[in-house]
């Protein structure tokens, strides 16, 4: 198999091939109910079998609802002990405050010199999804003009950059009371990029790649100042940071490289993260192999009950499979809810459930753009 050089965006992952015929899965960008309307459905029909249908809210009972709305990254990561604090990226978190902007730059910059964080950076807020606001910061310049575009009293994270170009997604399962888990999904991750032949504009280059063409209406507003300018031969442009196929990002199906030494990892790690049972792990890797070793990785986040094993994102994922995946991940939640219940755990209300998804929606929309 074929990897990508170490010099290249996406470095160390497989090599990625995009089939002209299908570069976009037809469901990709489909409206969110048309996939959770079954999901629904049959949460319901869970709902009425265990005679509770708030159990996804204790799966993980150490995090604010499980993790299915309104949860803090960094309470999440702070969870972690000792030993699965090695494997987490260090970050700050910071409060968008009424102090002057050089005061809330300074202490940034304090509390970075603390954590032994330096540029570049990335900053993201901390409740948020499918990378909304988040953006790699290289200049002090540019942290000032994040902090300045964030909402008031609210919360952000500066994290470092991992020293690895690749990532995935991987999403592990734990049933309370067992020692060993189970990774159910890996998704490989690859940012956009287009290759310049010294000759064509950023834009044509976009326009003429089979999958960027499809979605330049998230490429370009995010190089409308370089859109014009002729990248040099064999000069790679990255079209989008984010780890997310929302804003432009490609999914890959990596189920084939789940392995034992990966999940034996993971078992060590997780255990050492207070309540922490279902979710996927968003990480950067060296290359694909030592990944499989469990080893030369790092953690970004820990994302709760809402995780989507992402694989199902991949273009050539037929419809039947992203149903059947969703549905197989829900009846896994209720299955870990209800045995957190019993260990005595209390299931929270559903309104309180509905009021934390109105605020986050509320703050979202309020967040920086995306790089």
């Amino acid at each position: 198999m074929q990897f990508i050089e170490p010099h290249r965006v996406n470095a160390g992952m497989p090599k990625l091939e995009i089939c002209p015929k299908r570069s976009v899965s037809p469901y990709e960008f489909m409206p969110t109910w048309f996939f959770y309307t079954p999901v629904i459905v049959q949460c319901l029909a869970q709902g009425i079998r265990y005679g509770d249908i708030c159990l996804p809210l204790v799966a993980n009972p150490s995090i604010e609802l499980s993790g299915m709305v309104g949860e803090s990254k960094e309470a999440i990561l702070d969870l972690a002990g000792s030993y699965a604090k090695e494997w987490i990226e260090p970050f700050i978190a910071l409060t968008k405050t009424e102090a002057s902007l050089d005061t809330q730059v300074e202490n940034a910059l304090e509390k970075m010199e603390t954590a032994g964080i330096e540029f570049p950076i990335v900053a993201k807020p901390d409740l948020g999804c499918r990378g909304v606001g988040v953006k790699l910061i290289g200049t002090l310049q540019q942290l000032e003009h994040y902090i300045e575009d964030f909402p008031q009293g609210a919360r952000f994270l500066l994290q470092r950059k991992a020293p690895y170009e690749a990532e995935a997604g991987v999403f592990y399962v734990r049933y309370p009371g067992e020692s060993k888990g189970k990774i159910i999904s890996i998704t490989l991750k690859y940012a956009p990029s287009v290759v310049g032949d010294g000759k064509r504009t950023l834009k044509a280059l976009i326009e003429h790649c089979p999958r960027a063409s499809q979605l330049s209406h998230l490429y370009f507003p995010r190089h409308l100042d370089r859109l014009d300018s002729v990248p040099a031969e064999n000069e790679e442009v990255r079209l989008a940071f984010a780890g997310s196929h929302s804003r432009g990002s490609i999914f890959r199906d990596g189920n084939q490289y789940i392995s034992q030494a990966l999940t034996d990892k993971l078992d060590d790690i997780l255990k050492d993260v207070d309540g922490y049972y279902y979710g996927r792990l968003d990480v950067k890797f060296e290359n694909i192999q030592k990944l499989m070793q469990g080893e030369g990785f790092s953690i970004l986040e820990m994302n709760g009950a809402s995780s989507e094993a992402t694989h199902i994102w991949d273009s050539s994922t037929p419809l039947k499979h992203i149903f059947a995946t969703l549905l197989k991940q829900y009846r896994i939640l209720f299955e870990i809810g209800l045995l957190n219940k019993k260990r005595g755990f209390k299931t929270p209300k559903l309104k309180t459930l509905l009021k934390a998804w109105r605020a986050e929606k509320n703050l979202v929309s309020h967040y920086p753009s995306t790089d």
